[in-house]
């Protein structure tokens, strides 16, 4: 389960980044270039996962 976790994360980090590289490339009037948007796409995916460990899974409690 956690590999697809994995696939999943990387593969809409993927079509986001290439998305908005291609955008903001076209609205700049530079080329498209498929690295910069992989790089984003990596650094996205494991920033993610980075923050997602940091973060406690942990229920918070009522003080009602």
């Amino acid at each position: 389960m956690t590999g697809v976790r994995f696939f999943f994360t990387f593969f809409w980090a993927f079509l986001l980044s290439m998305m908005l590289t291609y955008v903001v490339s076209s609205m700049n009037g530079f080329a498209f270039h498929f690295e910069t948007g992989l790089m984003l796409s990596i650094v996205i995916t494991v920033l993610l996962f980075v923050i997602t460990t940091i973060i406690p899974n942990d229920p918070v409690e009522d003080h009602h």
